[in-house]
């Protein structure tokens, strides 16, 4: 018998706001992409399409990774922290671009002597991505 979304989804502790924070890993390389934040229908969502669905806090909505640059995130593994308070979600990014700035991983500025260093280049421009 599969569980209903019920039996699962309340193992999850969210915050005041409903959300719970989730970190995007690379199935493949082990790297952190990204962080963000999902609701419970964000939650529901992702598991069942099995692509990454967010919580937009600026925008107060639904959003479906890739929606609009096409990098969609294919969910390979999703997995909740000790605590019930983190998911991890192991994906495989499409197009390799995580990030809306057009980089592999949002993560690509590393301290060094004190400053901010940028470590990986544009692979893709925001604008030829978003058409702004």
């Amino acid at each position: 018998m599969t569980p209903s979304p019920s039996d699962w989804i309340a193992d999850v502790v969210w915050n005041a706001d409903g959300l719970v924070p989730v970190i995007a890993q690379d199935a493949h390389t082990g790297r952190i992409l990204m962080f963000a934040w999902m609701n419970s229908a964000a939650l529901t969502q992702t598991v069942a399409t099995g692509e990454a669905v967010y919580y937009s806090r600026s925008r107060q909505k639904l959003w479906h990774k890739g929606e609009e640059s096409g990098h969609i995130q294919q969910v390979k593994s999703l997995r909740l922290d000790c605590d019930g308070d983190v998911i991890l979600l192991e994906i495989e990014q499409v197009g390799g671009i995580a990030c809306h700035t057009g980089r592999a991983s949002c993560f690509y500025r590393q301290l060094t002597d004190g400053q901010w260093q940028t470590t990986d280049p544009v692979l893709k421009s925001p604008d030829e991505m978003y058409g702004h």
